[in-house]
């Protein structure tokens, strides 16, 4: 079933592409595709009292939908471990930001608990000329950007094809448990995977979307950040 939010509603009315990393998430979730708990922040007093809720250390990440890069612009913080430091986390990546970009659209910031460090993998989609939507798999991170060990298939995809593309990377020993190293629970990420395929297959108007990193723990598989790219209204 194609999902129907306010967020889908709100991109429509402003005539936006790009959806926030809270956004994108809200709609993942949806889906039933494990994502981080992130909230949005609008101001300072709010990023200390909802860093309390989730618990210390957080994660700070400014959300714009004009942001897509947001290491990058010095809009990221991990591990900020007390509320003093949210506080001056906040009015350091505001102040880069308005500096590095002065006319982009700020609703706050997203933030969540800092998650425990795990196996970093990436699943994104993109749409094909051709084929239309493509599904990739590989090794997360800045791995994806350095080595590009990846593996592709056309959605929609079946489980067999999920367990397909995760062997295929040349990485896959990692996520077997490589030198002592904790496996990954490659069921989780095969499960994700087909839900992921679903997802796309039933919400035509996405373009593009990342999931990266998504932790790959010995029980589960969550996904860290996420962006979602929708088409233009004219090619919907």
């Amino acid at each position: 079933m194609a999902l129907e939010s306010k967020v889908l509603d709100l991109a429509r009315i402003e005539g936006r592409s790009v959806l926030t990393e809270i956004e994108s998430k809200e709609l993942l979730k949806q889906a039933e595709i494990p994502v981080v708990e992130t909230r949005l922040a609008k101001s300072k007093t709010e990023a200390i009292r909802i860093s309390k809720e989730l618990g210390f250390p957080v994660v700070l990440k400014i959300a714009s939908p004009d942001i897509v890069h947001k290491s990058d612009s010095g809009g990221v913080r991990l591990g900020v471990a007390n509320a003093t430091q949210v506080g001056k986390a906040y009015s350091e990546i505001m102040s880069s930001i308005k500096e590095k970009y002065p006319n982009a659209a700020i609703q706050g910031l997203a933030i969540q608990r800092m998650a425990p460090p795990g196996l970093e993998v990436i699943v994104g989609m993109s749409k094909d000329v051709q084929f239309g939507p493509v599904l990739m798999f590989g090794l997360g991170g800045i791995l994806v950007e350095v080595l590009k060990d990846v593996s592709f298939r056309i959605v929609p995809i079946t489980r067999r094809d999920a367990a397909e593309m995760i062997r295929e990377i040349k990485g896959y020993p990692l996520l077997e448990g490589y030198r002592g190293q904790e496996p990954a629970d490659i069921s989780a990420l095969e499960e994700l995977m087909v839900k992921v395929s679903q997802f796309v297959e039933q919400n035509p108007e996405i373009k593009e979307l990342d999931l990266n990193p998504i932790f790959a723990y010995r029980d589960r598989a969550i996904a860290v950040d996420a962006r979602i790219i929708l088409e233009t209204p004219e090619k919907v």
